[in-house]
């Protein structure tokens, strides 16, 4: 069983229009609504891909309501703990004339004491224990930083392996804490030991730092159109990505770390799994708005990097 946590979840809307021309009216296409934030992403891939996670999210007013119900229509399981506050919603708009995408991310509603202690409670009440419990996403203002080492903790008091995905001073955090996976940028990477900048031949060594370090299992640094890099205590790998066009980069990262989970969730070897993730991301590129990736595009693209992988 995989377990999401989205502690800054969000109703996802996103349309497209022509061109973008300050002060005049664009008519827009129909309106995309989809349920967002980082677990929840990562749990509808799962879906696509026939795996099985039960996503945990607060969820509060009228779009909290409408976020579980998009979740209902589309038979993803999940726990949401009811909140004061109003979920937040997000908008994205691509201009067709040159495919530039624009992304508005609303801050979120913060949780008090109460709330984020329920969510604590929601997962060790989860029968049976969860194999993997996946973080991704941001924090709303207002949160601790430490939020995602404690649940960190909670994953080591659970007996699950977990995954991460975020950034700032919570990925720090949740690294000095320790855990099994994350999932860094190039950027975040860059946080985590201290750098402004890495060049691509001092990746490897940067990542390896951070694994001597004892603070984590594995590193999967995404690398974007260059693929990603798996880095474990014995192994250091790169995984290409296959270069296709790009619709929308909303999700991508999720997708990522579905397509890990769930070939970790299946006992595939690390990097079959990091192979299997970098397809899933490269097929929500290939998809408009806020849609994520595609069962039969991450087929194809799997086969590809498997083909064009090094031994």
């Amino acid at each position: 069983m995989i377990v999401t946590i989205t502690v800054n979840p969000a109703i996802d809307k996103s349309t497209s229009f022509q061109k973008l021309i300050p002060e005049k009216k664009m008519r827009c296409s129909e309106m995309t609504i989809e349920a967002g934030g980082g677990g929840i992403n990562v749990s509808k891939v799962l879906k696509e891909l026939a795996g099985e996670s039960i996503a945990v999210f607060p969820s509060g007013g009228a779009n909290g309501k409408l976020l579980e119900q998009t979740l209902s229509n589309s038979n993803i399981p999940f726990k949401a703990i009811p909140i004061e506050n109003e979920t937040r919603e997000n908008f994205t708009a691509t201009e067709l004339l040159t495919n530039a995408q624009y992304r508005f991310v609303m801050p979120g509603a913060s949780l008090n004491i109460q709330e984020l202690n329920k969510c604590f409670n929601v997962i060790k009440d989860i029968h049976p224990n969860p194999h993997f419990i996946v973080f991704s996403g941001s924090l709303a203002p207002g949160m601790a930083d430490s939020i995602v080492a404690q649940f960190a903790v909670m994953a080591k008091e659970l007996n699950a392996k977990f995954i991460v995905d975020t950034s700032g001073e919570p990925l720090k955090n949740a690294v000095r804490e320790g855990v099994f996976l994350v999932k860094p940028n190039l950027s975040e990477l860059c946080s985590l030991v201290g750098k402004e900048f890495l060049e691509l031949s001092e990746v490897d060594n940067a990542a390896k730092s951070i694994i001597e370090k004892g603070h984590t299992e594995v590193i999967v640094v995404s690398m974007g159109p260059s693929g990603a890099l798996l880095v474990t205590k014995d192994l250091c790998k790169r995984v290409p990505a296959p270069i296709v066009k790009k619709q929308s980069t909303v999700g991508a990262g999720d997708s990522m770390v579905a397509g890990i989970s769930f070939m970790l969730m299946q006992n595939k070897p690390l990097i079959e799994a990091v192979q299997f993730g970098v397809a899933c991301g490269t097929a929500a590129i290939m998809n408009k708005g806020t849609q994520l990736c595609r069962k039969e595009d991450v087929g194809k693209l799997f086969d590809w990097i498997r083909t064009n992988s090094s031994n």
